[in-house]
């Protein structure tokens, strides 16, 4: 059975082929860093490096993000070794460029054709694969296997969703888990779905979440302080990050709302995807908002009630210049985004109702009543007046978010431990 839902499988990708070219070239007419190094997922173009590298992939902006301290922990254990990050979207690519500057390589992982896993391995020559999160292909885990580079599956998870999914295809994937995989899962939950897809019980354990020992740079917290003392003085600011299409009209009626119990209030936009800014944008002046945008790089005047965000790797920046952060992909079943940054911050945090992806997160803030979950834009705007009208309140809620991630650190020391077995160095 499993060798043949393999070859299945393994058809499948072929066929599939030309419609994956056919797609990338259409997402190119919308955004034209499509077809930045387009050969690379399809096995030309990759970076050659020497022996023994280190391999990390990170599916986009926020796996990427997640990786920054454990890239930093693996040039101090390994100085000699090179290390390549791959992703899958070119904004992925683009914040490892920004993010390393250089320091680290990056490419594209390839699709799921043999020819292309064989030539990308044939490229990169890794000594192990850190693979960020859940991300499971069949081929390229089974060309780790072939070849004996150590795979581990960093801060592991699976949606109940994703499990049911994996289930229909289960000898396919119990086939992809059985070549040496070591899962690094985030919690028990994590673990056990894994293990009813067949992992090994002897190659799991339970790591937590790296994205927890990130590191708020002090740089950024200290620019942001002096940018709002300059830009944004006496105004209230709150922030919708990471949102999705649809999302925003729910937002913009919100901030109606808002700014006609708080005179002057300030909505900071952060779209999930570039490719939506135009339509943002139209949005904007079709609602005859008065906004500005970043890339056009000017002052915020007094009258300004939307500041939308069209560049990207500012995030954080501008989290530590708001008040109150609202983390989108929730308001529709996206399944949700990072809350781990407005809560390192301090900041209270909303979020809405569909938070399957980041459900663990989602409960222990809602749990420590650090969070507040919304589900239309009266209640989003009710939230976001209540903390902003109850500074005592916000201020408690963002500790006790904050409190959270710092007591929770401690993943990437884990993993590191592991590594140095694997890799058969030592710790300098």
């Amino acid at each position: 059975m499993n060798k043949l839902m393999r070859l299945m499988y393994h058809t499948l990708t072929y066929i599939l082929l030309p419609f994956l070219i056919f797609f990338w070239l259409v997402k190119s007419l919308l955004n034209k860093s499509y077809l930045d190094r387009l050969t690379q997922r399809f096995g030309f173009g990759y970076p050659k490096l020497n022996s023994s590298s280190i391999w990390i992939h990170a599916v986009s902006v926020g796996e990427v993000q997640a990786s920054i301290p454990l890239v930093n922990e693996l040039k101090h254990h390994y100085p000699q070794k090179e290390i390549i990050i791959t992703t899958v979207t070119p904004t992925g690519s683009k914040q490892v460029k920004n993010i390393f500057k250089g320091a680290v390589k990056t490419s594209y992982i390839p699709f799921e054709t043999n020819f292309a896993i064989k030539k990308f391995f044939d490229s990169i020559n890794p000594s192990v694969a850190l693979i960020m999160e859940t991300e499971l292909w069949p081929n390229l885990y089974k060309e780790c296997g072939t070849r004996g580079i150590p795979l581990i599956l960093v801060s592991a998870r699976i949606s109940e969703k994703s499990l049911i999914n994996y289930k229909r295809f289960l000898p396919l994937f119990r086939d992809t888990l059985s070549h040496g995989i070591l899962i690094a899962a985030q919690s028990q939950i994590d673990a056990d779905r894994f293990l009813a897809l067949g992992a090994s019980k002897d190659r799991t354990w339970i790591m937590g979440n790296i994205k927890f020992d990130f590191k708020l740079p002090e740089e950024i917290l200290t620019k942001a302080k002096i940018h709002r003392s300059k830009i944004f003085p006496r105004r209230q600011i709150w922030i919708a990050a990471s949102t999705h299409d649809h999302e925003e009209e729910i937002i913009l009626e919100a901030h109606k709302k808002i700014s006609e119990k708080i005179e002057n209030t300030l909505l900071i936009l952060v779209p999930r995807h570039p490719e939506r800014f135009a339509k943002i944008t139209q949005i904007l002046k079709e609602d005859k908002w008065k906004y500005s945008k970043k890339s056009d790089d000017q002052d915020i005047t007094e009258s300004c009630q939307v500041l939308l965000i069209d560049t990207i790797g500012e995030l954080l920046f501008f989290y530590a210049c708001s008040d109150v952060a609202f983390v989108g992909g929730s308001l529709l079943p996206v399944g949700g985004h990072n809350l781990l940054e407005p809560a390192a911050i301090g900041l209270p945090i909303i979020t809405g109702a569909h938070t399957f992806n980041q459900k663990e997160m989602t409960d222990r803030l809602a749990q420590a009543n650090a969070l507040r979950i919304v589900y239309n834009a009266n209640s989003l705007s009710s939230d976001v007046i209540f903390f902003l009208t109850n500074a005592e309140e916000s201020k408690n809620a963002g500790q006790r978010g904050k409190l959270i991630v710092e007591s929770n650190k401690g993943a990437i020391k884990s993993l590191m431990k592991r590594l140095n077995i694997i890799i058969g160095e030592e710790t300098q």
